[in-house]
Parts: C-alpha cells; structure tokens; sequence
C-alpha cells in the first residue's frame, strides 16, 4: 500500500510541476521542471536512508525525530482537535516568548521544531505517516524556492540559462539540504519569498499587495524556522533598498549601511539589554561547544567585544567558508563536502581570472551585492557561533545559489573553452609536425 501510494503521488506532483503557472513563467522546459523535481525527490530520499543508517555520524538524526513527533502531532487532530489548532501558539513557560534569543525555556527556540512538525502532521494527513511520501509533498512546496531564485538570476543575467540552472538548482549541498524533510528547505523558500517579490517590486518601481503578502509570509517564514537570519536578512535588505534609491554609488551606500549596522550590533544594548547581540552570538558559541558532536572542532573562545570579535573574524571565515578540509574528512558525506567546497573555490579562483567585466544595467549590480552581503553575513554569523563541520554544512547551504550563481555567470567560459581547445589543438600540430619530421 505504501509504495502505490508513493508512485501514485509521485505521478500526481510530477504533473503538477508542469501545470504550475510559477513554474512555467521561469522558461523551464516540461521535461527539465520534471527532472529538477525528481531529483529533489531523490535527494530527499537519500536523505532519509543517511537519517537511518548513519545519522549519529552525519548529524542526520532530526529528520526521523521530527517525523516522530509529526505522528503524534497527527494524532492529536483526530483525538482533541482543539489542542491541535492552538498548541503552536502557546507559551509553556513563565514569559518564555519574551526570550527572543534565547535556548532554554525559550518559546521562540520550540518554535522552529514544532513549526515545522506541524507542516509534516499536515502532510501525514494525506500520507497516511508514510516519511517517504511526505518527501513528495516537501519535493513540491520547496522546489517554489530555487524557482523564484532562478527567475530573478536569468532575469539578472540573460543568456546565461545553464549557469544560472547549475548554479541554483544542482550545488550538491543545497540540493541535498534543502530537499531533506528539515527546516532548510522552508528556510530558503522564506528568503526566495522576499528576494523575488523585492526584486521585481523594485524593477518596476511599484509594489503590488501580492508583492507585501509574500514579502511579510517570506520573513515570518524566517522568523519562524531561523529567527537570527532575520537580524541579518533585514539590514541587507535595507541597503538594497537605499543602493536603488541612490544608485550612482551602490557599492559604497552598502559599505556605509553596514558600517552603520555594525555600529548598532555592538551598541544596542545600551539602549535595550535585551538587544545584546554581542552576548547573543557568544551564548550560542557557547551551546555549540558544549555539545560535543562527531564533528565538532575546536574553536579561539568569543567574547562580547568588538575585539574578540575582529580577532575572531580568521577563524570565522575559515570555519564557515573553506571547511571542511581534508583533513575533516570521517564518512562519506563529509568526504563529498570536503570536494565540493574545494571545486566551488577553484571556481571562484576562475572567476577572479577569467571572470568577465560588469556591464550589467545598474539594478542587476545593486541585486548581486545584495547577495555577496547577505551570504558573507551569514557565513560569517555561523563562523563566529557553530564549530560543528556537518551543523556548518547545512546551515551554509541555503546561501550557496546566492553566493555562486554570480560566479558561475560571470565567469567567461567562452574564453576558457577557446584557451584549452587551442592549447590542444597546438599540441596536436606539435605532434603531427614531429611525426612528419621523423
């Protein structure tokens, strides 16, 4: 009965991925829509089966937790209907919703996991508790995301249809993380929410009341699953917003919007101490160190100065960005990290080399710096806080098609193509020529 039911599905949402008006608007064909689901399908399967049979290793054990706790939570529709529709917004604790950042006790920090038990005890409705058919349902609301980035980033870079597929769609990771029934894949549908309403809002100079629906739905999306990427997140887009305003100079509004930014983190707690972010970042570092996982590292003690924090920028940027390194490499999938991470550098070396010059109009360049802080910000957040590789892995994922797609577009492939055809076909002449000599 399962596995009718799963092909029945798979069939029913394979269809539906070409009948999707947003899909079809992004000029995917019908056999490349069905491909790219497929194998977020397949990706969340994968998923799924580390999640049983090395989950301790890889950090894969809250997939089946959540699935678990999503029976329950199926459950307790049928047995008090009542309790099901309000438990999610209901504190347990003596002012817990007050501790926007905090860990225990915390109504805020609860949120995120029982959020997103709730959307699996919804799929369980239709699945009947089956985990692998709710990867169907997951495939389908989350494939809205890479979607509504892939048509601003062909929208960016005309033309460049491959590079922008590649680069959003198929980065190992992302596809891997985000397709998994965990908080990822919501997490970057929220940010695409914003990103694609924002964006063409922006272009065309007018925001439409389906443009703020989405916008508002993508950052509670944020708040929800990730609440920390909303301190980051806002103040990009702030500086997005100015640098459109203003934009003769966009890369130096973004330069002074952030300066501005930092000068807030380090002192908003003089005005609130609630509004520590300092602390904030220092208590979550803390959490991580303490939980001693397999692939935790050892990491230089933050402190809540701007100090400790320039000192401890090295460290972030190593940890969040270039790791895991060889060395780190325990099991399969921090083995596959581990190159991915070094293929995506050699590129980003490519594209210092043979990257092409910007002759975008200047909205498509506001929009990339956009990306390049938001993503920095975030890798370098989960530099300071998080000394777990696989936590760092995961975390990093849902920036990676913001960060590349730039890369992989700007990068001059024709240029490069014409350089090694030419250097073969010189070796071959060199060859013949030896030949005929002989």
């Amino acid at each position: 009965m399962e596995y009718l039911l799963f092909v029945g599905y798979l069939v029913l949402f394979a269809w539906l991925v070409t009948r999707t008006k947003f899909f079809n608007r992004s000029g995917l064909s019908n056999p490349q829509l069905v491909i790219i689901f497929l194998l977020k399908v397949m990706a969340g399967i994968f998923y799924g089966w580390v999640g049983i049979y090395y989950g301790n290793h890889a950090q894969m054990v809250d997939t089946w937790g959540f699935h678990y706790n999503s029976i329950q939570e199926y459950n307790l529709l049928f047995k008090n209907p009542h309790e099901y529709l309000v438990n999610l917004f209901r504190d347990p604790y003596q002012g817990g919703i007050t501790k926007f950042f905090g860990t225990e006790n915390s109504y805020w920090n609860d949120l995120k996991g029982n959020f997103f038990i709730k959307v699996l005890s919804i799929f369980n409705i239709f699945s009947f508790g089956h985990y692998y058919t709710n990867i169907i349902f997951y495939s389908f609301i989350s494939m809205f995301g890479p979607i509504a980035i892939y048509r601003v980033m062909t929208d960016v870079y005309p033309g460049k249809k491959w590079q922008s597929l590649i680069a959003v769609f198929l980065l190992p990771s992302f596809l891997y993380w985000a397709s998994g029934l965990h908080k990822e894949g919501l997490i970057f549908l929220g940010f695409s929410l914003v990103i694609f309403n924002f964006y063409f809002g922006l272009k065309r100079k007018k925001f439409t009341a389906n443009n703020i629906i989405f916008i508002s739905l993508g950052l509670l999306l944020v708040l929800i699953l990730r609440n920390f990427l909303i301190i980051i997140f806002i103040p990009a887009m702030i500086a997005w917003f100015l640098a459109s305003r203003f934009s003769r100079k966009p890369l130096a509004i973004f330069g002074i919007c952030y300066v501005c930014f930092v000068i807030v983190f380090f002192t908003a707690k003089f005005l609130n101490p609630n509004l520590d972010f300092p602390q904030t970042v220092v208590t979550k570092q803390k959490e991580f160190v303490a939980l001693h996982g397999n692939s935790s590292v050892p990491m230089q003690k933050l402190e809540p100065t701007f100090s400790s924090f320039i000192v401890n920028t090295p460290q972030a940027v190593s940890l969040s960005v270039l790791r895991p390194y060889p060395s780190d490499v325990k099991h399969l999938l921090s083995l596959a990290a581990a190159a991915e991470i070094d293929l995506l550098l050699f590129l980003f070396l490519i594209f210092l080399l043979w990257g092409r010059k910007n002759d975008r109009p200047a909205q498509s360049s506001i929009f990339i710096y956009f990306c390049v802080f938001l993503s920095l910000s975030v890798l370098i957040t989960i530099g300071y806080a998080v000394n777990n590789l696989g936590a760092i892995v995961r975390y990093r994922s849902i920036v990676l098609p913001l960060l590349l797609c730039p890369v992989f577009c700007g990068i001059n492939w024709q240029n490069i193509n014409t350089l090694l055809f030419n250097n073969i076909n010189i070796q071959s002449n060199i060859t013949k020529n030896s030949s005929a000599t002989s």
